[in-house]
């Protein structure tokens, strides 16, 4: 039941949250703080106590039991080492959203948390969902809270940006709906049962023509959601309009289900057809990382500097991934969780800005750091992250997949390069125009307190970590990435290219 108590622990606190509101606004806020930590520590304890058995090519944990017998949908749930990471990369943002809602939401608090916490276990669904039909189920159900949050506690624009990212998201749900629709029909033709259920699907024969069209189905869903280019414009409106929390879980979990789509479901159950069409994907991964990344210069908000930020690195992501070597796939998955650590912290950073001084344009801040030291440190340090600066977690991501792609592509890897420059720029220009030069408008703001400290302590300490000593996360990541290697290799022989550099990969994580 370890698997069901990870994605019903955040509800029922959601739901104790919003009852006891009433009376304690406080209380509420401990009861999500409390329901967090629990999915943080239990995903922690299965990492800590069993860090061998994920190497297996088979998930640790499953529990499977029928549910709607008669159209073969059952309730399966299974734990392997990339969904463990990324129910632990939900765990802790969930703990790092509520703490920085502490004082920014006052209006609604047991109702905010109830979304808040409903939108954590609909993530936690889809990262441990190994039926399609309770994939799709949990792929839905996150963009009511989401929808709610953005709409109800966002900035002035909420309702715009909240429309616009519901219907970009369910319109690319119902694409993918017709896909798993297309599979389950395809499979009973062929075997005559009728099931959603993924290892049995995976390796169902279907016309090559059909397949492509299948695929392109599940990488239209997988993509709006990541996002990538040209299907990202929903997300700095969101990001722009929702509160501290929204965009933290937004960036740090919810975008990468559709990174975790591609390496889950898109690539291993339409290989051939994956392979096929993984030099576009490629090309759209290259595009959104230097697209992103000059976007995010010119941008004259915190928040939506961040967000194209986002589009940039979730491009490393997607180039990663369909470039298919084993390095690039490693960079690909740490690029998930570094992204999810350093962008959710500045997040948190621009939440902060935001209720000291009320703007977030760059225009009217500057000189921040004379006044408010240690909010100016954290800023620099997260930046630097966002930069790739070596010693970082993102440095490891984003290198990794430029070495990995250069096997297969080196003018794709040369274009990726190119937005490693572009992010020193804005980077710096980040911190240079909100924390630098002179303090024009004479900000006297409150320093970080110890809840804030300690949130952003945590986080660059991992980032730091991670930067260092990256080997538990390939370890763990292993055997899902050499699945999906597998998948696309077998299908592909321009990677053939990178069999040579197999002998060295992560020779220390073994």
């Amino acid at each position: 039941m370890i698997l069901t108590w990870l994605i019903f622990l955040p509800a029922i606190g959601g739901i104790l949250a919003w009852a006891v509101s009433r009376w304690s606004a406080l209380a509420a806020r401990w009861i999500s703080l409390i329901a967090c930590a629990a999915v943080l520590a239990l995903s922690i304890g299965v990492w800590v106590q069993f860090p061998r058995a994920f190497s297996a090519s088979t998930p640790f944990l499953e529990q499977r039991g029928p549910w709607v017998i008669p159209f073969g949908i059952t309730y399966h749930l299974a734990l392997d080492g990339l969904s463990l990471l990324l129910v632990i990369l939900t765990g802790l943002l969930g703990v790092v959203s509520v703490s920085a809602s502490w004082r920014e939401i006052t209006d609604q608090v047991g109702p905010f948390h109830f979304s808040l916490l409903l939108l954590l276990s609909g993530v936690l669904g889809v990262f441990l969902a190994f039926d399609l039909f309770l994939f799709y189920f949990f792929w839905e159900l996150m963009l009511v809270p989401m929808y709610f949050l953005i709409g109800i506690w966002g900035h002035e624009n909420r309702l715009y940006a909240a429309v616009k990212f519901f219907i970009f998201t369910f319109l690319s749900g119902l694409l993918m709906l017709a896909s798993i629709l297309g599979l389950y029909f395809s499979h009973a033709r062929g075997t005559g049962v009728f099931t959603f259920d993924l290892p049995a699907l995976l390796g169902t024969s279907v016309p090559p023509s059909l397949a492509f069209w299948l695929m392109l189905g599940f990488f239209a869903g997988f993509a709006v959601k990541l996002p990538a280019v040209p299907v990202h414009s929903w997300l700095p409106d969101a990001h722009t309009e929702a509160p501290t929390a929204g965009s933290v879980i937004l960036a740090g979990v919810m975008l990468k289900t559709g990174a975790y789509g591609f390496l889950r479901f898109a690539i291993p159950l339409f290989p051939s057809a994956s392979a096929a069409f993984a030099p576009a994907a490629q090309v759209l991964g290259a595009a959104g990382i230097l697209y992103g990344a000059l976007l995010a210069f010119v941008q004259p908000d915190f928040k939506r500097m961040v967000a194209y930020t986002s589009v940039s690195h979730l491009g490393y992501v997607l180039l990663g991934i369909y470039a298919g070597t084993p390095l690039a796939l490693q960079g690909a998955v740490m690029g998930m969780i570094a992204h999810g650590i350093s962008t959710g912290a500045l997040f948190v950073l621009a939440g902060i800005i935001q209720e000291r001084c009320h703007t977030r344009e760059f225009g009217k801040l500057g000189g921040l750091w004379g006044t408010a030291p240690r909010m100016g440190g954290f800023t620099l340090l997260f930046a630097l992250a966002a930069l790739g600066l070596p010693g970082l977690a993102d440095f490891i991501a984003e290198f990794l997949v430029l070495l990995g792609t250069f096997q297969v592509n080196p003018a794709l890897a040369a274009v990726g390069t190119l937005g490693f420059v572009v992010s020193v720029i804005y980077a710096l220009r980040l911190i240079q125009d909100s924390m630098l030069g002179p303090n024009a408008n004479n900000w006297r703001v409150r320093d970080l307190g110890a809840r804030e400290t300690a949130t952003l302590a945590a986080l660059a300490g991992l980032i730091l970590w991670l930067g260092l000593y990256p080997q538990p996360i390939f370890r763990t990541a292993q055997a899902a990435v050499d699945a999906v290697e597998r998948s696309l290799a077998g299908s592909n022989p321009a990677k053939d290219l990178a069999e040579p550099v197999k002998a060295q990969r992560f020779a220390v994580s073994r």
